[in-house]
């Protein structure tokens, strides 16, 4: 009987956890369709306040850090980056510690070392190399991780021409993690990553003024989710006023 209760309690454990994860999901993909980050801090804020989490939840709450501390990065909101960032990479050790899905915190290790000298430019001789062998060693361990060559596109993509950095390159990375977030359709639902390389796409086409694909791939993201706000308000119209002129 004891055994029975143990398993019956996993069960609810289980689908306790599944029940988080999508409720989360929802209010993450909304979020970044709508660029209402705020949202999306309060659902990174609420998780880390739980007081047990699987490695499973511990795992998506990394990806939703790893989304929004490029967003504060972006929107030059350092401090509130490095605070993130600080969270995220503590999570990352326990997983890791764990041994969990390997091939995954090696992409966000990569990723990590991205923001570093982002938030320090400074450090890109120093640390740069890191973040290539730890996306390297992400599609080393999974083949199909499309984690690992989104971080290889975005090395490609922010480094400086001067110092090796090719726009043609990142967008042959891209493509690849396209072709693997795509063999799995479980992956493209309601997936907040798949439109990001969707737009990243984008705009690396717009970058290589290669316009008639820049368009495909916005109005590819833009079928998926008509009111995607990046794509809709800022890289459409871009590429709509190049192909008229």
């Amino acid at each position: 009987m004891k055994g029975r209760r143990n398993i019956l309690l996993l069960i609810v454990i289980i689908l306790i956890c599944s029940r988080v994860t999508s409720q989360n999901n929802d209010l993450i993909y909304n979020a970044y369709i709508n660029n209402e980050m705020l949202e999306w801090r309060n659902v990174i804020d609420s998780l880390g306040g739980l007081n047990k989490k699987s490695n499973e939840l511990k795992l998506e709450m990394l990806n939703y850090q790893y989304g929004y501390i490029a967003w504060c990065i972006a929107e030059n909101k350092n401090s509130e980056a490095r605070k993130y960032l600080g969270l995220a990479k503590n999570n990352l050790k326990a997983l890791e510690n764990q041994q969990y899905k390997l091939a995954d915190l090696y992409a966000y290790k990569a990723a990590f070392i991205g923001y570093e000298i982002g938030l320090s430019p400074y450090k890109a001789p120093f640390i740069g190399n890191r973040s290539i062998k730890y996306a390297n060693k992400s599609i080393e361990l999974d083949n199909n991780n499309y984690l690992g060559y989104v971080q290889l596109g975005n090395i490609e993509f922010y480094k400086p021409s001067a110092f090796g950095g090719s726009k043609t390159e990142a967008i042959n990375y891209y493509q690849r993690a396209l072709q693997k977030i795509e063999n799995n359709h479980g992956n493209t639902h309601q997936n907040w990553n798949y439109l990001n390389l969707l737009a990243s796409l984008t705009n690396a086409y717009i970058e290589v003024e290669d316009y008639t694909k820049a368009y495909y791939y916005s109005n590819k993201a833009l079928i998926i989710a008509p009111g995607f706000d990046w794509v809709k308000n800022e890289l459409h119209p871009k590429i709509l006023k190049e192909i008229k002129n």
